[in-house]
């Protein structure tokens, strides 16, 4: 297998989208993905950029990425915030999550944040064994919080 994990560029973000689209299906939210090309092509590549990601690539095709921003807390300053991770569901137990991840963490240092962020779903044992593996904290009793677009138009 010939795999490269690189940068992702603006013309990765169709097949990245798609992959976004295969992890909202697996987490039962396929209605959830409500972003269009053009908006998330602009969020990672436009005037502000908000998001970074990195591809893994197997022969030339995307089979996975990790998407990235920086998150602020006010408890420990600059942490990366891991938003999506993903490998196509052909490519998983290949160790392309593994290289992946880990070019993740090695930004994390990289970047001298104060750690690294992600949420992984209760049910999703696959995950959780795997970030079990380099024995992440999965903190419990957060409930996630949010707003939709309407809410806020409506506010």
């Amino acid at each position: 297998m010939n795999l490269e994990i690189r940068t992702a560029t603006a013309a990765d973000c169709p097949r990245i989208l798609e992959l976004i689209n295969e992890l909202a299906v697996y987490e039962r939210a396929p209605e959830e993905v409500t972003v269009t090309l053009a908006h998330f092509i602009d969020a990672g590549f436009g005037e502000n950029p908000v998001w970074k990601a990195f591809v893994a690539e197997v022969d030339h095709n995307i089979v996975g990425f990790a998407l990235y921003y920086t998150r602020y807390s006010t408890w420990k300053g600059c942490r990366l915030y891991l938003e999506d991770f993903i490998v196509t569901e052909e490519y998983r137990g290949r160790g392309v999550g593994k290289v992946l991840f880990e070019k993740v963490i090695e930004e994390t240092k990289k970047g001298n944040y104060s750690g690294m962020v992600w949420q992984v779903l209760d049910w999703n044992e696959p995950a959780i064994n795997f970030y079990n593996k380099y024995k992440a904290q999965l903190e419990e009793g957060w409930l996630n919080a949010s707003f939709s677009k309407e809410q806020i138009k409506a506010f």
